[in-house]
């Protein structure tokens, strides 16, 4: 087993092992931060995928994004392509389950956004370092998105999911910043 596949294993386990309560309570802290930022109030365009448990929960930031008056768009993934793009999505009712139980949105009720016209990309992950970089799920699909999107990113993540190092290759980007239950983590 690969470094990378030796540490996505061990942050799944780690994440499975996350009690009910600690989950909600840590997703909780990391939206009341997030809340107070200014990356999050000034954007009106933000782009986040629909967690799945044990993700850090983003129902409560969709919906608080809503009663703000932001605009949320949603990851679409072209597994063809191995492509991302991103449509607006008013309701939750307007998304399918598609690939490993993953929420998207539905094409036929949802207009696509273009990558410049985001303003706070949220990067899902598995893993994080201090310096930004990540470990993703291992599709690809973000780290192909990020090449085309020069707007502000963050990830949302629990404090055990920032580890002190990840293999990196060049290509790999680093998210500007990183929130999670216990600190901001701003990367330079």
């Amino acid at each position: 087993m690969n470094e990378k596949n030796r540490i996505r294993k061990e942050m799944k386990d780690k994440l499975s092992s996350l009690s009910k309560p600690f989950y909600e309570h840590y997703s909780y802290e990391i939206a009341k931060t997030l809340f107070k930022h200014e990356d999050w109030t000034e954007a009106k365009v933000i782009g986040i995928t629909v967690s799945k448990e044990p993700e850090v929960d983003t129902y409560q930031i969709i919906r608080r994004a809503w009663e703000t008056g932001k605009e949320v768009v949603a990851p679409k993934c072209d597994p063809k392509e191995k492509g991302l793009s991103f449509h607006k999505i008013t309701e939750f009712s307007q998304l399918e389950s598609v690939f490993y139980g993953l929420f998207e949105p539905k094409i036929e009720q949802t207009i696509e956004v273009k990558p410049e016209d985001i303003d706070l990309l949220f990067v899902p992950g598995l893993a994080y370092t201090r310096e930004g970089f990540r470990l993703g799920f291992g599709g690809g699909y973000y780290d192909r998105f990020l090449t085309r999107y020069d707007g502000k990113t963050i990830s949302l993540a629990f404090h055990f999911q920032v580890i002190p190092q990840i293999p990196t290759e060049k290509h790999d980007i680093p998210v500007s910043k990183i929130i999670t239950n216990n600190e901001v983590i701003h990367i330079k």
